[in-house]
């Protein structure tokens, strides 16, 4: 079996991989019978050099490979028809600006498989980068904060090395004693957890959150019946509100009498409530000051997220009264991040445990006869046609233009 690194041909460039040379090297280590080529980028964080010197053939043409594996969408005139593809589609939502995307890829016979679509019998998420979202939406946003009320001055993410440098400029800061609000518990809460454990930001329960005062900064992470309520008022498993998210509405609104940064780290779905509405940020006694929101789901469940922002230029600010966007000096305004690729920031971080994931969770699905059914879960199409489990989009794609 040959398997293919892509270059990344999506704008603004992403210097991510799916594998480092060093993931590499394991992986032919493991599976002595597999054949790797890795194309040309001059962009990667790995140089094409590093992989040559860790034995990793370098070319400029994959056409003999039989999977492909990249990061961001590949561009519909780049796709190989008759090959098996890896990479971050973002369509399974039926997203409409990439559904000429999902066309291509049945009307060239590829097999695709989305990382998002990775899971096991009980439908977790197996692989991501998460995590690293996680770890950069956490630093921004006491960047943020920091930025708005010259408080101190923190270097933009992508101008340090890792995620260890980021730990030590947070740690020179002394932040007052703000109270930070996470959302989720995935790879994303994750990643903004490790980042505040790391700097001895205090957790603490929700009703300690909700009624104390701290003399140093907290956090709470909260889960999805944490800031949602039945409509009924009923009192019920988690697995219900996935189930039945439309007998639900937010109740978020408690967090944000107390709370200074909000950080989104959640899954949401189409059918759920809005989690930060503009009623809610509107409020005389909205204390929030900055929102993290690195879901980043454009009109959807926080509603001072009015655009994607950037690496470069993570923050604008957000004027509740009016529903608008204003400089994030204006004195009334919210400090937004809402970057969606932000782990980008740290492509050498993110690329390697990428790999590390791939390697333990995906690989051995290729060579064991996907005895898990890892690989049959995932794919999306199969001889131009979408499989059994991703037939719903079958009226997303039947639109034309």
């Amino acid at each position: 079996m040959k398997f293919g690194i892509i270059q990344e041909r999506k704008y603004p460039v992403d210097r991510r991989v799916v594998f480092s040379p060093d993931e590499l090297v394991k992986l032919k280590a493991l599976y002595p019978q597999i054949s790797i080529k890795v194309e040309s980028s001059p962009v990667r964080i790995f140089s094409d050099s590093e992989y040559q010197n860790a034995g990793i053939e370098v070319v400029t043409d994959v056409t003999d490979c039989d999977v492909l594996l990249g990061v961001k969408e590949v561009p519909v005139e780049s796709l190989i028809p008759d090959k098996s593809y890896f990479f971050f589609s973002h369509t399974i939502k039926k997203q409409v600006y990439n559904r000429g995307l999902l066309q291509a890829l049945l009307e060239k016979n590829i097999d695709f498989y989305d990382y998002e679509t990775l899971v096991d019998a009980t439908n977790n998420r197996l692989i991501g980068f998460g995590r690293y979202a996680g770890m950069v939406g956490a630093y921004n946003s006491i960047r943020a904060f920091g930025i708005k009320f010259e408080l101190f001055k923190l270097p933009k993410v992508e101008t340090l090395s890792g995620k260890e440098e980021l730990i030590r400029h947070l740690k020179r800061i002394v932040l007052p004693p703000i109270k930070f609000v996470v959302t989720g518990r995935g790879k994303v809460g994750g990643g903004v957890q490790e980042m505040l454990d790391a700097i001895k930001v205090k957790s603490v329960t929700v009703d300690n959150y909700l009624t104390k005062n701290y003399t140093q900064p907290v956090y709470v992470q909260i889960d999805a019946l944490d800031y949602n309520k039945r409509k009924d008022g009923a009192v019920l498993e988690i697995a219900d509100f996935f189930q039945n998210p439309q007998d639900y509405e937010s109740n978020f609104e408690r967090f944000t009498k107390v709370s200074d940064i909000v950080i989104t780290g959640h899954f949401y779905a189409n059918e759920a409530p809005k989690i930060l509405t503009q009623q809610m940020l509107q409020s005389k006694d909205c204390k929030i000051k900055v929102v993290a929101d690195i879901s980043c789901d454009l009109n959807g469940p926080i509603a001072s997220t009015l655009r994607s922002s950037t690496i470069e230029e993570p923050f604008y600010g957000y004027l509740p009264l009016e529903n608008k966007e204003v400089d994030l000096f204006h004195p009334a305004a919210i400090v937004v991040m809402a970057v969606d690729n932000l782990p980008c920031a740290l492509p050498k971080d993110s690329s390697e445990g990428f790999g590390e994931m791939f390697l333990e969770k995906v690989m051995p699905a290729f060579f064991n006869g996907d005895k898990d059914g890892i690989l049959a879960r995932a794919k999306i199409t199969e001889n131009g046609k979408l499989t059994q489990r991703f037939s719903y989009l079958e009226d997303f794609v039947e639109v034309r233009g």
